[in-house]
């Protein structure tokens, strides 16, 4: 069968012997080949093809504003973490380091906001780039945002060029999966890419602050296959946030009672009647106790406000929180309104996310029992978790001003039973015009 002769056509290196500078040849093949007629790309313009496949990478990508997250200058056992958590952030340090090294399958790096996990995917990135290999980066709604702009008649790439170098990149980076907005169309998107790029065992690098469970099926199929993917669980808090309190839940308002400790405890010896000096001492001891050795309940109980129950309760969390130790404070209001809050679809945490992280907090102090507004709604969310924590033995320490019969007789059940709580009834009256001072002089009994 007669054959074709190789012919070059195009643009290519001047002395190349093969194309003769024109950059594209026609292959010398049976009429019977696939390939017959059609021009190939010369071997002589595969740099430059490289060059230019990587230019479009980097204008989609966004590492460039990401250049100073590099392995260097990541923090591996954290600011003030325990020591659980510092273990962990060296070990998502190492593992991230070593795919740097050899990209091969699937890496997930999961943690809230601030925890490090964008910065790992940036040093891999950037690690990668140094070594003169093609990285895209980008965030996962950016990237929905090129590929609409694809459609665009003045777009300068078209959609399937834009959408082949995402799928088919070398390295693909997703950062911040799950703040999409997950139209259908998004959803057909990513699927599209996740699925490619599952079957041709393209490295691949996700990260995200969302529980798996959340993320569409046929996409988190493919990211919890253990013969492809690794799952790393950053549990470090937000880096942006230092000092004392760092390691706290963002629902915590420990950070407005810092002043609040043992050591300034006012145990108003010289105002209180003795039987009243007596009581607030030994609730002092049975706070500071606690605070060394938090089990089950604690609760504090008294006929009135701003009497020291809030500031032992403080002294508590801020004597925890000091030892590195992880403490949810909030006022009961308040806890009820952050819950309502995340039914909001604008919030940015999911209703059974936020609950989770009340009901499972490692030490929960709940101020102001009671003078929430007792709705249905508050009465039913207070007695799951008062359920959950009771039948758990979580530590948890109450505050609260309203007697306690007239709480619900469902909580105060939980709050009376003597071999998980310790009731303590605080006696002494208000700070603010409660009782004058005691002269120094004794008076006759």
């Amino acid at each position: 069968m007669e054959e074709t002769t190789s012919q070059p056509v195009g643009s290519g290196a001047p002395d190349c012997p093969i194309c003769q500078g024109l950059g594209y040849v026609v292959p010398d093949v049976p009429v019977t080949h696939p390939g017959f007629g059609r021009a190939q790309p010369c071997a002589c313009q595969s740099a430059a093809r490289e060059t230019t496949r990587m230019q479009n990478l980097m204008q989609l990508s966004q590492v460039g504003a990401l250049e100073d997250c590099t392995f260097e200058r990541f923090l591996p056992e954290g600011i003030g973490l325990t020591a659980t958590k510092r273990l962990n952030l060296k070990m998502a340090f190492d593992r991230a380091l070593a795919y740097a090294q050899d990209p091969q399958g699937w890496l997930i790096l999961k943690g809230g906001y601030g925890s490090g996990k964008t910065h790992l995917a940036a040093a891999i990135a950037n690690h990668r780039l140094n070594l003169g290999h093609g990285v895209l980066f980008v965030s996962t709604p950016d990237l929905l945002d090129h590929l609409r702009s694809a459609y665009s008649p003045s777009a300068i790439t078209s959609y399937d060029q834009r959408f082949e170098q995402v799928r088919d990149a070398s390295l693909l980076i997703l950062d911040d999966l799950g703040t999409q907005s997950n139209t259908e169309w998004a959803q057909e998107k990513l699927y599209q890419i996740f699925n490619h790029r599952y079957n041709a065992k393209l490295p691949t690098i996700v990260t995200t602050n969302e529980e798996l469970e959340s993320i569409e099926i046929r996409i988190r199929s493919r990211m919890v296959d253990p013969s492809l993917v690794q799952i790393i669980t950053i549990l470090a808090p937000d880096f942006r946030r230092t000092g004392v309190g760092q390691d706290q839940s963002d629902l915590s308002t420990l950070t407005l009672h810092g002043d609040k400790k043992f050591e300034n405890f006012d145990l108003r010896q010289r105002e209180l009647p003795r039987s009243e000096a007596e009581n607030l001492q030994r609730a002092f001891d049975t706070a500071h106790e606690f605070a060394e050795h938090p089990v089950d309940w604690l609760v504090f109980n008294s006929a009135s406000f701003a009497n020291g129950k809030t500031h032992l309760a403080a002294a508590i969390a801020n004597h925890v929180a000091n030892r590195g130790e992880s403490v949810l404070f909030i006022v009961v209001p308040d806890l009820l309104d952050h819950l309502r809050a995340s039914f909001n679809p604008a919030s940015g945490v999911r209703y059974d996310k936020r609950f989770d992280e009340v009901k499972t907090a490692p030490l929960l102090i709940l101020d102001d029992l009671g003078t929430e507004s007792a709705t249905a709604w508050a009465r039913e969310k207070l007695y799951q978790l008062f359920n959950y924590r009771y039948n758990a033995r979580l530590p948890t320490v109450i505050t609260t001003a309203t007697p306690i019969d007239e709480l619900d007789p469902r909580l105060e059940a939980r709050m009376l039973d003597g071999s998980r709580c310790t009731f303590f009834f605080v006696e002494a009256p208000s700070y603010r015009g409660g009782v004058k001072p005691r002269p120094n002089s004794r008076k006759r009994k």
